[in-house]
């Protein structure tokens, strides 16, 4: 297989043919944007891919990071470049649409030129026309769908199911679908995806016999090739999340295991091996080069929106590696060639959804108008407003973050305060209301609880080191959570490059140096620990949404973040 670059460089600057840059008139940006979705069929096998929706039914803004840092070998390679660093390793224009879609620049502008992205009505358009171009393509779901927002926790879940289904969605793997608990999942796969949706996860598996929980593999034919779509469910589920609710699973990598349900699937005649991945893209690029007779790994968790595929090479030949974004704001398309029982060539397109460039599915509408109207009131409850740009992305605090940390001090009278490193929630901009439905954005999990605990400040630096850990550690396959937890009111400098246990020096509250023996109290919320839960705690939503009352109108935010060493020039920071 190889990459065909320029075909891929040319379909990305169509948007900026003429010199147009988002400075132009929307109407020629729509003129020329809409090309993108016009993408002549190639071979003989198609796999759409979307991941990391995070329940988002409806269009929505989702800003970039700015700052995605890789370290030892990940440093300088997708999908660890932002801003002007990765639109020159994909050439893409500065200023066209796919600039925006892809980075952090000039977002605020941008986003008022282009308008929101994503959801599903404008979503199953573009699914439906890929489909009729391509007789038999498969849609593959990657996971993080049921999770994120208030409509889809108030309905367990039951809105994004069914929304899935109508849009035609395959095959599945999951990761925040187990925080609804092991019964709710295997309700929703057994009965409502029977014989729609194969829910697929080759690492889930008993904690007493080690059997299978989901299969781990299905081979479904397109135009009469045998295609094996294994599922890899995220690894850390019961570590990143609580154990409490799949206490009787067992997740994991399982390189071995994944290798013999690979030659399983090849010795039962499948002549295309893709595996639906919610590990992360670093993890899937090593896996790509442990693992042999892998096709493509189509992956997500990290939210990671890359033009290309990474190719890998390994012992069976090579690997693609691609990670479809997050939120509905993109839609993977893989065209295989496949000639003589085997992949002869590739086309790889990852396609920005804008909304106001794809007209909504008026059945997707109905529906998704249908599941909100008995929650639209509480959904557009106005709580506040910002004056400036609200956002969650990012390997350190966003403003949206900010926010949250800066409610729990007050709220929770703390000196401190950890909020989690999540890659999931919506954006807004200046001048834009706070409502009910987007702080549930930010926070509708199952364990919101929130808390108020005495720490010393050794146990500080601790609980900083361990996750800072699991972000940074050389080895990906030690990588088992989200972004830094989000701080506030403490200071510190974070050498990423540096050792576990020595990332994180210098201390500080209100200039003075946290004191190692001295307690302090530490607000936060999401605790994953089954006494949190029992000890019950007032939920984020119902604290922030107090706080954004009284506060009325949201200034623009002052970020808490940490002094940075050891990284200067690192392609994937700002």
């Amino acid at each position: 297989m190889s990459m065909h670059r320029r075909e891929f460089l040319q379909l990305l600057a169509l948007a900026g043919a003429g010199g147009m840059t988002l400075h132009n008139d929307f109407a020629r940006a729509a003129a020329a944007a809409g090309q993108m979705y016009e993408l002549p069929r190639f071979g003989n096998v198609s796999l759409l891919h979307m991941t990391d929706c995070h329940a988002q039914l409806m269009p929505i803004y989702f800003r970039e990071p700015d700052v995605n840092l890789g370290i030892g070998d990940m440093a300088g390679r997708a999908p660890h470049l932002v801003g002007e660093k990765l639109l020159k390793q994909f050439g893409i224009a500065p200023g066209t649409p796919q600039a925006h879609a892809f980075t952090y620049l000039d977002f605020a502008q941008a986003a008022k030129t282009y308008g929101k992205v994503g959801g599903f009505a404008h979503l199953a358009t573009l699914v439906k026309r890929m489909k009729a171009s391509r007789p038999g393509a498969l849609l593959l779901d990657g996971g993080d769908t049921w999770q994120g927002s208030g409509l889809s926790l108030w309905t367990k879940g039951q809105d994004m199911v069914d929304a899935c289904k109508l849009l035609g969605v395959d095959v599945m793997t999951g990761h925040w679908e187990f925080t609804y608990g092991a019964e709710r999942v295997k309700q929703i796969v057994d009965g409502d995806f029977a014989g729609r949706i194969d829910f697929v996860a080759q690492n889930v598996k008993t904690t007493d016999f080690g059997d299978q929980v989901f299969p781990p593999f299905v081979i479904r034919q397109i135009n009469g090739v045998p295609v094996a779509i294994v599922g890899q469910a995220f690894p850390y589920t019961p570590i990143a999340n609580p154990r409490y609710f799949t206490p009787e699973w067992s997740f994991g990598i399982n390189d071995e295991s994944m290798q013999e349900h690979v030659d399983a699937a090849r010795a039962k005649g499948a002549q295309v091996v893709v595996v639906l991945s919610h590990n992360g893209m670093d993890v899937d690029i090593k896996m790509a080069s442990r693992v042999r007779g892998i096709d493509a790994i189509m992956g997500g968790h990290t939210h990671d929106g890359v033009p290309a595929p990474v190719i890998v090479k390994n012992g069976g030949g090579q690997t693609l590696v691609t990670n479809a974004g997050s939120n509905g704001k993109f839609l993977g398309v893989l065209d295989f060639d496949v000639k003589g029982g085997k992949v002869s060539d590739f086309r790889y397109h990852l396609l920005p959804v804008f909304s106001n460039l794809i007209p909504a599915d008026a059945d997707m509408t109905a529906l998704v108008t249908k599941m909100r109207a008995p929650y639209e009131a509480k959904l557009n409850e106005k709580l506040a407003v910002t004056e400036g740009l609200l956002y969650r992305r990012g390997n350190f605090n966003g403003s949206f973050d900010q926010l949250i940390l800066d409610g729990l001090m007050k709220m929770k009278d703390a000196e401190i305060a950890f909020s989690p490193g999540f890659r999931w929630g919506t954006s807004l901009l200046p001048g834009d209301a706070i409502t009910m439905e987007n702080l549930l954005d930010q926070t509708a999990i199952t364990y919101p609880y929130t808390t108020l605990t005495p720490m010393t400040g050794e146990f500080i630096k601790t609980v900083l080191e361990d996750v800072c850990d699991n972000l940074f550690n050389p080895d990906p396959y030690y990588q088992q959570g989200g972004d830094m937890v989000r701080v506030g009111g403490l200071q510190y400098r974070c050498d990423p490059t540096a050792k576990m246990g020595s990332r994180i020096s210098g201390m500080t509250l209100d200039g003075k140096p946290l004191e190692a023996s001295k307690t302090y109290r530490v607000a936060g919320w999401a605790p994953v620990s089954e006494e949190a839960r029992n000890a019950g705690g007032e939920p984020i939503w119902d604290l922030m949404a107090r706080y954004l009352k009284d506060v009325k109108t949201v200034k623009p935010v002052k970020l808490n973040l940490p002094e940075l060493q050891g990284v200067a020039g690192n392609p994937g920071m700002a």
